[in-house]
């Protein structure tokens, strides 16, 4: 298996996660939380495809599909174009209502082919490019992408739990 095969594999499964974890699940299950401040399914779904979209389409060199695609219009959530998520409040989360589970995986789907497609043109001496020097030491192609791997798996993993735990409710 060479980088390549390995990066899709990576992020084929993460869009497997996003699919079955909101298969069958309405508005209130994708919006309800553990706690009054915990992030719920939708949040999470929504926060890892923002992050994937935006740190995929940066490396790229291409527009993210959150605004290119109009997923921005059709979500019509209280934030600007360039919001992932990160460092949100609770009230923030709460913002985040999905009225259509298909839209969530609707936008990963969107954001998974560009990822894919962008992926199969890697070669390996691409990895070792520095894509952000604001780090010390620089961020490049290969730790970029594993860490968006490892982002999206993360919230993948805590939206699996949370509907674990609705579903057992």
């Amino acid at each position: 298996m060479g980088s390549v095969e390995l990066l899709t594999d990576a992020f084929g499964r993460v869009r497997d996660i996003v699919r079955d974890v909101v298969e069958g699940l309405d508005a209130d299950a994708l919006a309800e939380r553990l706690d009054a401040d915990a992030n719920s399914i939708g949040w999470l779904v929504w926060h890892l495809t923002r992050v994937q979209d935006d740190h995929i389409a940066d490396v790229a060199g291409r527009e993210q599909r959150w605004t290119a695609d109009g997923w921005m219009e059709r979500f019509g959530l209280p934030f600007p174009p360039g919001d992932i998520g990160y460092g949100h409040s609770s009230a923030d989360v709460a913002a985040v209502r999905v009225t259509d589970p298909d839209l969530l995986v609707g936008y990963h789907e969107a954001v998974h082919e560009q990822t894919v497609d962008y992926v199969a043109g890697i070669t390996d001496p691409d990895l070792d490019v520095v894509v952000d020097d604001s780090w010390d030491p620089p961020t490049t192609l290969g730790v970029r992408l594993v860490s968006v791997i490892g982002d999206t798996m993360q919230h993948a993993g805590q939206a699996e739990f949370v509907r674990g735990i609705i579903l057992r409710r």
